[in-house]
């Protein structure tokens, strides 16, 4: 593997974006999707090309996942999701009533097509994770889990992990592919009080290294499956927000960061996507099949 130390990131869009996040790889398209959460856009990037395009906006996306379809579910404001068709939302879910003071953040689909998905804090509440099954309905996975963020599943599906950014840490549960249920969780990453990072998004390579992004670190670290530091990688931007593989055998890293309007303090080229190449292969992102039926 490359000596992550070595890597210098290319900017692959200088936008700069508010709060860019949820980079997700879309095989199909050989596209990559990420967001704009403060900016209310949801963008598409060819890397082959280096075209980015608007595909949504006007609206809060937080994250999206990759319907067996091909579509989009959107994961948007006071807990609402839809499912984008040529350019169109149907509403899947038009709200949480418990959520209508924030909004959904990071989620994951897993390989059986559910859907993990997180929330901010909002007011008095605290974060919660949910479960969005099939059917559609939600079951609450965690009730106080902080600012609920990046996830991922083992490639033996036995371990699903969750970031909690509020508490600096990277738990591991057991996980029942079967039916979705978590067993009780073990901090494999703790991040002390004094330093800067905060784990934010997080994704798999294909060795079942957990690959972090850190907001107010200015990197992206490699961890071992037991939560072991790995090397990490420096960027131009304190606030990385999310990581995903993608490109030509998953062999290429993409990297969203936050804060890009005047960049005051955040670093020169904060707001923009990055990506880089760590010398590892990534995995293809679960497809959700939310009302899909099969």
């Amino acid at each position: 593997m490359t000596d992550l130390s070595s890597i210098r990131p290319e900017v692959a869009l200088d936008a700069p974006l508010r709060l860019g996040e949820s980079a997700i790889w879309h095989e199909d398209e050989h596209r990559l999707y990420f967001t704009d959460i403060e900016g209310q856009t949801l963008r598409r990037y060819d890397p082959a090309t280096g075209v980015d395009e608007i595909v949504f906006s006007g609206e809060t996306v937080a994250d999206v996942t990759i319907q067996a379809d091909g579509s989009l579910l959107l994961f948007q404001a006071a807990g609402r999701i839809s499912q984008l068709v040529d350019g169109q939302t149907v509403p899947i879910r038009p709200d949480i009533a418990e959520d209508h003071a924030t909004r959904f953040n990071d989620v994951f689909a897993d390989p059986e097509g559910r859907v993990y998905c997180g929330t901010m804090p909002g007011g008095d509440r605290s974060g919660h994770l949910y479960r969005l099954d099939r059917d559609g309905s939600l079951t609450v996975m965690i009730e106080d889990a902080g600012v609920s963020n990046g996830m991922g599943i083992t490639t033996d599906f036995r371990h699903f992990y969750h970031t909690d950014t509020t508490r600096r840490t990277i738990t591991r549960y057991p996980y029942d592919r079967a039916t979705g249920a978590l067993g009780p969780g073990e901090a494999v990453v703790r991040i002390g009080p004094d330093s800067e990072d905060q784990p934010d998004g997080m994704t798999l390579d294909a060795d079942d290294c957990i690959w972090s992004a850190s907001y107010g670190g200015g990197r992206i670290t490699r961890y071992g499956a037991d939560g072991t530091p790995m090397g990490h990688v420096d960027f131009p931007a304190r606030k990385m927000t999310s990581v995903a593989f993608g490109g030509v055998g998953l062999t290429t890293a993409f990297a969203t960061s936050a804060e890009g309007p005047g960049r005051p303090g955040t670093g020169p080229l904060a707001g923009s996507l990055f990506r880089f190449t760590p010398g590892v292969r990534g995995r293809l992102p679960f497809r959700s099949r939310i009302l899909l039926g099969g």
